[in-house]
C-alpha cells in the first residue's frame, strides 16, 4: 500500500508558522549580552570544538584556552556564597566530606530502606492486626513496634524488637520470632539508623540546607505541590495546542472537501504489537493529526503530524533524545501491518507503511513533529543547556578545582585540563559536545500555540 501524498497546504501552513524560538546557526557572545558570561563563552567553545571535529581536524589551541578559562569563570561562579549554585556546592561538599558523602549515599536508598522495614512491621503488627486483637499483654507487646515505624524512630523500633524477642518463649508466636530475627539482621534498619545518626552532623546539615535552597525535597508536600502545578501547567499547553491542531485539521478537510480524512486524536499510545524495545522512548504522544486512508466501514490512519506540548523550551530539549527514540520505535513496524492504537477518542488503525515512513532523522523531523509552547521567547537565549552545565561542573576534576577555590586558593586552569580531554574523546560526553546543535534543532522544531493556530 503506498503513502498518500503530503498535502501541499498542510506543507504550506507548517513553512509559515513563524519560529520565535530559533536561534542562530552558531552561538554568539555579541549577539547574548543579558545572559552571557562563563555560560555563553562555553557554549561557543564547545561548539568551536565540534565544528573542527567533524571537519577532521583537532580544535586549536585559541579553542582549549577559551573553554579552560570559562569553565573555571563557571565553577567560581557557581561557588559564590549567595548567588552561587547550592547544587553545586552540595556536591563539592558531597566529595571534601567523608560523613556527606556516606548520608548522601545512605539518603539515596532510604526511600526503599523505609518501604521495606515498614513491610517487615506489618507482616508482625499490621495496624488492622492490632486493631482486631483484645487488649491485653499480646496487643501491648506487639504495639512498640508499629508505634515506633509510624514515627520512624529507628532505634525505638530496634529496642521495641529486642524486647519483645525477649519475652518469655510462650508469649511470642514462632512466626513471630521468626520475622523478629530477620528484621533485628536487616541491614536497611542498621542503614536507616546510621543515616539517623549522621544526621545531625554541622556538615550534613549544610549539606541538606543547600539541596533545600536548590528545591523541594522528593516527597516534601511542597515538592508535591510543584509537581501538582507542572502537571496542571502541561495539561493547560496541551489542550492549547489541540485546539490549534484540531483547527488545522478542519482547515485542510474544508480544503479537500466533504470526504473529511483528517482528524485529531490525543494522549496516542504505541501498542506493544510493534517488534521493538520501547526502552527509553517516547510511548505516547500528546496530539497527533491523522489522515484517513481505505475505505469510511473500516477507516485505517496514517500520520501526518506529531505535536508534543511543553510548558518551557527547556522541557523540550530534555525530551528530544527520547523524541527520536520513539520515532525509531514506531520504524519498526512491518509495512503491511495495521496496528490498533489507544487515544482518548478510542482505538485507532494505524497503517505500518505510515509508521515506517516517519522520519527519525533531524533534517527531516520539521516535516512531522512540532513542540507547541505557550512561553514567552526569550530575548537571549540560555546556549549552554542546564544539563551540559551539571556535567562540566561535575567533572571530578571541576568538582577538585572547586575544592581549591572553597579553600581561597587561585588554582591554575590547566587543573581542567581533564575535562577538555573528555569532552572530546568520551563517548559519554557526546551530548555535551553536540548540545547547541541539539538545542537549535529543538527550537526550529517549536511554535508557539498562537502562531499556529494564526498560521491556520
Amino acid at each position: 500500500m503506498p503513502l498518500p501524498p503530503s498535502s501541499p497546504l498542510l506543507d504550506k501552513i507548517l513553512r509559515a508558522v513563524p519560529r520565535r524560538y530559533r536561534v542562530p546557526p552558531a552561538p554568539n557572545a555579541a549577539t547574548q549580552a543579558p545572559n552571557g558570561g562563563a555560560a555563553t563563552m562555553l557554549a561557543m567553545t564547545v561548539e568551536h570544538a565540534r565544528q573542527a571535529l567533524a571537519g577532521g581536524v583537532a580544535p586549536d589551541s585559541a579553542t582549549r584556552h577559551d573553554f579552560l578559562h570559562a569553565l573555571s569563570r563557571l565553577i567560581r561562579e557557581a561557588m559564590r556564597a549567595n548567588e552561587g549554585d547550592p547544587a553545586f556546592q552540595a556536591i563539592v561538599l558531597r566529595h571534601r566530606a567523608p560523613q556527606v558523602r556516606e548520608f548522601a549515599s545512605l539518603s539515596a536508598a532510604a526511600d526503599q530502606d523505609r518501604r521495606q522495614i515498614h513491610a517487615a512491621v506489618n507482616a508482625i503488627a499490621h495496624p488492622a492486626k492490632l486493631q482486631r486483637m483484645a487488649p491485653g499483654p499480646d496487643r501491648d507487646a506487639l504495639a512498640p513496634l508499629q508505634a515506633a515505624v509510624s514515627t520512624a524512630s529507628w532505634t525505638a523500633l530496634l529496642d521495641a524488637a529486642r524486647q519483645l524477642r525477649a519475652m518469655p518463649e510462650k508469649a511470642v508466636d514462632p512466626s513471630v520470632e521468626r520475622a523478629l530475627a530477620r528484621l533485628l539482621d536487616d541491614p536497611a534498619l542498621a542503614r536507616l539508623r546510621r543515616l539517623d545518626a549522621l544526621a545531625p552532623d554541622a556538615q550534613v546539615r549544610r549539606y541538606q540546607s543547600l539541596w533545600d535552597r536548590h528545591g523541594p525535597r522528593s516527597g516534601s508536600p511542597t515538592a508535591a505541590a510543584q509537581g501538582s502545578a507542572a502537571q496542571r501547567r502541561g495539561a493547560a499547553v496541551e489542550a492549547l495546542a489541540t485546539q490549534a491542531l484540531d483547527a488545522l485539521a478542519q482547515r485542510l478537510n474544508d480544503a479537500e472537501g466533504a470526504h473529511a480524512p483528517y482528524r485529531v486524536v490525543t494522549s496516542m499510545r504505541v501498542p506493544s504489537s510493534i517488534p521493538a524495545s520501547s526502552d527509553r522512548a517516547k510511548s505516547e504522544w500528546d496530539a497527533v493529526l491523522l489522515r484517513q486512508t481505505g475505505a469510511a466501514a473500516t477507516p485505517v490512519w496514517d500520520v501526518c503530524l506529531l505535536i508534543e506540548a511543553k510548558a518551557s523550551v527547556d522541557a523540550a530539549t530534555a525530551d528530544l533524545p527520547r523524541l527520536q527514540r520513539g520515532l525509531r520505535l514506531l520504524a519498526h513496524a512491518e509495512d503491511h501491518a495495521v496496528y490498533p492504537f489507544q487515544t482518548r477518542q478510542g482505538v485507532v488503525n494505524l497503517r505500518g507503511a505510515s509508521l515506517r515512513a516517519l522520519p527519525a532523522d533531524s533534517s527531516a523531523l520539521a516535516h512531522t513533529v512540532l513542540y507547541c509552547c505557550d512561553a514567552p521567547a526569550d530575548a537571549a537565549p540560555r546556549l549552554l543547556s542546564a544539563a551540559s552545565r551539571m556535567q562540566l561542573l561535575s567533572a571530578p576534576a571541576s568538582v577538585e578545582y572547586a575544592r581549591g577555590v572553597e579553600n581561597g586558593q587561585t588554582p591554575d586552569v590547566s587543573a581542567l585540563e581533564p575535562v577538555w580531554r573528555q569532552l572530546l574523546e568520551s563517548p559519554q560526553w557526546e551530548p555535551v559536545l553536540h548540545q547547541y546543535p541539539m538545542l537549535r534543532q529543538v527550537r526550529e522544531l517549536m511554535v508557539h500555540v498562537d502562531d499556529l493556530l494564526a498560521s491556520v
